[in-house]
């Protein structure tokens, strides 16, 4: 199972995601880290990450080459997160055929109608719980 997180700015959530899915899922799980930038990159390395790539040709690259996709809302939206996604990266991310799951933060003009705001620890709980559901279990 090969799960790419991406994030950008200071990679703050995508560090916290890898964090998380380091302790709960099975060792062979492979973890790819996708920055926007160097910085977010660099920080998801660090929370334990098997590898890394940034900008926009490394996630239009591994977009189509993992199982799942996840991150903020944002990696799917064009010139989100003040510009750091571009269209193409935007565009790899929406037509992967990679099962995504997106956490529902923005500091867009977008209202997520439905959703109700969530502290970050809870909606990566409930991430991880569905990511787990669908690798196959949690660690033993």
């Amino acid at each position: 199972m090969r799960i790419a997180v991406i994030d950008g700015q200071g990679g703050g959530i995508g560090k916290y995601i890898i964090e998380r899915l380091r302790k709960e899922l099975p060792e062979e799980t492979e973890i790819l880290a996708l920055g926007t930038n160097a910085l977010a990159t660099a920080a998801m390395l660090k929370a334990g990450a098997d590898d890394g790539a940034t900008g926009e040709n490394a996630v239009v690259f591994n977009a189509g080459r993992v199982d799942m996709i996840t991150g903020p809302i944002g990696i799917i939206m064009a010139n989100a997160m003040l510009g750091e996604v571009t269209p193409k990266m935007a565009e790899a991310v929406s037509s992967s055929t990679a099962r995504k799951f997106l956490l529902p933060l923005t500091r867009d003009d977008i209202s997520i109608v439905g959703y109700s705001p969530e502290p970050l620890p809870h909606l990566i709980s409930n991430l991880l719980e569905r990511i787990s559901k669908m690798s196959g279990g949690s660690r033993p």
